[in-house]
């Protein structure tokens, strides 16, 4: 199995860098790691002069950041004195965060190689070493074990049907086995665990539920989109995509309710993006980063066409719809939840625990067409059955915080 592995881990290195003459994205992981081990020995010595031990926290891309985001800033709280190294797999990951304040280096990830990982470990000499959700590297696993260096694996989902769990998954229990702890989600995950025998999975839940709530206490108050809203009850539409569009314009455009306004943050912000879906909103609107402040009295819709502006829009909000679910995989759904909002997405949600778990509970509704998506909408009109949503909503919040704080009394133990 591990020479298949290697043998696949060779060929994925060919591939990209064939796909790199004509993807973009494969371009950029590419480019990244170009002449990597200069790159990452110069920046180690030029962020860390004083020799400080390392902590290194490895994501796959974006998602998985914001799940670890809550450790590093822990961390970097309360243990100063270590120097932090955060690196991707993914170019969107390192693209948007490489700038981080929470680390001193941000790198990606070199090739899971033998001698790759022999190099990247002798660079850096980590103290300890933090993997996200799905990221399961064997030779960077392998090599940190045989340096005895604790690796723990945070925010954890398994399913019956990962290869760990199969009969030809030898070599992905093995990577299981290297992991010092294992802080996961559910508790279906850790009974998956068990039936292996791996006695180190802890029940910690999903540090992204820190992370919002954390968030939601401290929004920014944005004094245009309160003008907006004014008085109005506002169902504001999230990280949508075009398969998205074809079931909100109808409610949008003629079933929205009097008294009521529209916050639209389209996944893709470009301006040919907020142009295209400006042309198919029949309201009258408005887009934020052409604000015309006399026109926002007359104004059902604001598209909000910039982007870091999302998390703090649901503060504004009476329901939530979450983009993603009919084609390219379900946006955050708990950054809504965190302000309390019953959530709408589309049928392709069951691989996302939280919104599993709200669909369960009643706080959060999944459709598959405009007229459901109305139905859906009609029912949270009302308000005894909006409250029963919200509280729902609230309750699975209050109940799932206090995943950081169980991974760092762990951490503390190891440092």
């Amino acid at each position: 199995m591990r020479l298949l592995y290697d043998f696949a881990i060779f060929w994925y290195g060919i591939a990209l860098r064939l796909a790199a003459w004509f993807h973009p994205k494969a371009r950029k992981w590419v480019a990244g790691r170009r002449n990597w081990k200069t790159r990452l020995a110069g920046e180690l010595e030029r962020k860390n002069p004083e020799g400080r031990p390392w902590l290194w926290m490895h994501c796959a891309s974006l998602g998985e950041f914001e799940q670890g985001r809550p450790v590093l800033e822990s961390i970097r709280q309360s243990h100063p004195g270590y120097a932090l190294l955060l690196t991707f797999f993914s170019p969107s990951g390192y693209a948007l965060r490489k700038d981080s304040p929470l680390a001193d280096v941000v790198s990606y990830l070199p090739l899971d190689t033998a001698a790759n990982a022999r190099y990247f470990l002798r660079a850096v000499q980590p103290r300890l070493a933090f993997f996200v959700k799905y990221e399961f590297w064997y030779h960077f696993l392998r090599e940190l074990d045989r340096q005895a260096v604790p690796a723990l694996l945070i925010s954890a989902l398994f399913r019956p049907r990962q290869p760990f769990f199969r009969w030809y998954g030898g070599l992905f229990r093995r990577m299981l086995g290297t992991f010092r702890y294992i802080f996961v989600q559910n508790k279906a995950s850790l009974r998956l665990l068990n039936q292996l025998d791996i006695d180190t999975g802890i029940l910690a839940g999903d540090n992204r539920v820190d992370r919002v709530a954390h968030l939601a206490a401290m929004v920014p108050d944005y004094q245009l989109v309160k003008a907006f809203c004014r008085q109005a009850r506002v169902l504001v539409i999230g990280s949508s995509w075009p398969p998205d569009e074809a079931v909100l314009l109808p409610l949008v455009n003629h079933r929205l309710p009097p008294g009521w306004k529209v916050i639209w943050a389209p996944h893709e912000v470009a301006d040919k993006n907020a142009r295209r879906l400006l042309g198919r909103i029949r309201q009258p609107a408005q887009r934020y980063t052409q604000l015309e402040v006399g026109a926002l009295a007359d104004a059902r819709v604001l598209l909000v066409d910039t982007i870091g502006m999302l998390a703090g829009l649901y503060q504004y909000g009476r329901v939530a719809y979450i983009g993603g679910a009919f084609a390219t995989g379900l946006h955050n759904t708990l950054e809504p939840a965190a302000f309390g909002l019953p959530v709408l997405f589309g049928p392709h949600y069951h691989k996302f625990t939280e919104a599993v778990r709200l669909v369960e509970r009643g706080g959060a509704f999944a459709v598959h067409d405009a007229d459901e998506l109305h139905q859906q909408f009609q029912n949270l009109l009302d308000d005894e059955a909006w409250q029963v949503a919200s509280r729902e909503v609230q309750a699975f919040i209050a109940e799932n915080q206090g995943a950081t704080e169980v991974v760092m009394r762990y951490v503390e133990k190891l440092l």
